[in-house]
């Protein structure tokens, strides 16, 4: 019997020690590229109490990976410094310039994913875009954190190991921009960063796609909407954004925001509107007469979660207006923009709001 175990033993050490050499090739294989942009994964308090005092975009990306040892067990990672910024600075030349980047790497053949690092404020903008204009099915990944590297319980390295992990994986391939934080991975779709404190703060409505969970992606939904390979926009064409603005309605609401960018030059305004995206009586007038401009009028809800029905609350085909479908005012913002390079016919408008 004794003779048994040991044998039993040492096959068992046999097998682990073949798996793990299996792995590791397999990890050596795999070449992930970080872009890093800054925010508070690469952040810095004072002390390892302060958690939500701190300086964003003070670590550079060699020292972010290299104090991260691990990420080797599961690819070959390289990084590159885009920005160092905080993401609420983020403009649309960054989201063109960092989309061109990405999509330079997706076409190289020794590159099988690529991973972002971003502040949190705009992460969410920024994959919604990518997810439009990249066409590409290797995994592009965002990561961010809530706190900086410094801070007690800080969440951005465990963030980063999962986005890597993920990002390297055959099975993320054509599920289109994903964000993984939390260990949850999340749609670049429809990821909201829903609290402003808590590690748990990226949310979707219709829930994370999946988790990763110690390097390993357990998958629960696909996304159903176009994205990267499907999409019908392509970064390589897209040299500029028009400018596209969001009002916010309220109580109470007047009219003068409206009218101060009906003398600027925008090409859309979003109304982010109450409940199913309704416009207070005042501002229906002056939302006519922007769009009578050609300026054209989007109805979003500054709900957070739901989507808006068109024709419900304002005659939205007698006005020629658009409506967000389930697209907070952020995104909807981002989807107009990229849409009014190639198109400035509202029902063509309206059909790309129902696709993506």
């Amino acid at each position: 019997m004794k003779t048994q175990r040991l044998v039993r033993s040492w096959i068992a050490g046999v097998v682990l020690l073949a798996v793990s050499a299996a792995v590791l090739a397999q990890s050596e294989d795999r070449h992930v590229v970080v872009l890093a942009t800054g925010g508070t994964i690469a952040g810095a308090g004072a002390t390892a109490a302060d958690s939500a005092t701190y300086a964003a975009a003070t670590v550079p990306v060699d020292k972010l990976l290299a104090g991260l040892p691990e990420l080797e067990n599961l690819a070959r990672v390289s990084g590159e410094q885009v920005f160092q910024i905080a993401s609420e600075s983020f403009n649309n030349e960054h989201l063109i310039t960092l989309g061109q980047r990405v999509s330079e790497l997706t076409k190289q053949d020794d590159v099988d994913g690529i991973v972002i690092t971003h502040g949190t404020d705009t992460l969410e903008e920024t994959a919604f875009f990518l997810n439009l204009v990249v066409q590409t099915d290797k995994p592009i990944v965002l990561v961010g954190s809530m706190r900086p590297g410094t801070a007690l319980s800080a969440d951005g390295a465990l963030n980063l190991y999962g986005a890597v992990s993920v990002a390297a994986s055959e099975d993320a391939r054509g599920k289109g921009v994903l964000v993984t934080m939390n260990d949850d991975i999340l749609s670049g779709r429809d990821v909201s960063k829903s609290i402003n404190i808590k590690t748990s703060s990226f949310q979707s409505q219709w829930g994370p796609l999946g988790m990763v969970v110690e390097g390993r992606n357990y998958w629960f939904r696909d996304p159903v909407k176009r994205h990267t390979t499907s999409s019908e926009f392509n970064i390589d064409d897209i040299d500029s954004l028009p400018a596209v603005d969001i009002v916010y309605g309220y109580g109470n609401m007047n009219t003068i925001g409206i009218e101060a960018y009906g003398e600027s030059d925008i090409a859309a305004l979003i109304h982010a509107g109450t409940g199913n995206g309704s416009v207070a009586a005042p501002a229906v007038d002056a939302l006519k007469a922007l769009r009578d401009q050609g300026v054209m009028i989007i109805r979003s809800s500054r709900v957070p979660a739901g989507f808006v029905l068109r024709n419900a609350e304002q005659p939205d085909d007698d006005y020629d207006w658009v409506v967000a479908h389930d697209h907070r005012p952020q995104q909807a913002r981002i989807l107009a923009m990229v849409a009014l390079t190639m198109t400035d016919n509202s029902e063509e408008l309206q059909r790309i709001f129902w696709e993506y």
